[in-house]
């Protein structure tokens, strides 16, 4: 009985949070740990080497990592099933291409950076504004209440 149980409740998962709202987490998640990743790397190079100029390295790196914070947040947010992460979840993804884009255009081992940041960020935006994860953030579409 407890396999049956078991299959009984796992709809009940599914309607509560979607896959897709689980994927959109997951990409808002990648993209916090890379921007909190990179901003600490920029600190440390910057604190332990030689920049040009240590205040801009410092501060290159303390807003990478509070910037990673946003993303971090509404994939939290995503997790809970709270409406208000969906916003910062998107303008996320939108600031995202053209980040994607310069480093698609960088004639360097950047490109295949720029390559996966787009590949996220389309799909995330997809994700977000998928009916099934504005449904489950309880997101009502225009003229309902």
């Amino acid at each position: 009985m407890s396999s049956t149980e078991q299959t009984a409740e796992q709809p009940a998962e599914e309607t509560s949070r979607p896959a897709r709202l689980t994927a959109a987490a997951a990409v808002a998640g990648i993209e916090a740990l890379a921007l909190v990743a990179g901003g600490l790397y920029v600190l440390v190079t910057g604190i332990t080497g030689e920049p040009d100029d240590l205040t801009q390295a410092v501060t290159a790196g303390a807003t990478l990592v509070a910037l990673g914070l946003i993303p971090g947040a509404a994939a939290r947010g995503l997790l809970r099933r709270k409406a208000w992460s969906r916003g910062p979840a998107i303008i996320t993804q939108i600031l995202a291409l053209p980040v994607a884009w310069q480093l698609l255009q960088a004639n360097s081992g950047l490109i295949p950076a720029g390559i996966a940041l787009a590949a996220l960020a389309v799909t995330g935006l997809v994700l977000l504004v998928n009916p099934a994860t504005t449904e489950a953030l309880g997101i009502g579409r225009r003229g309902e209440a």
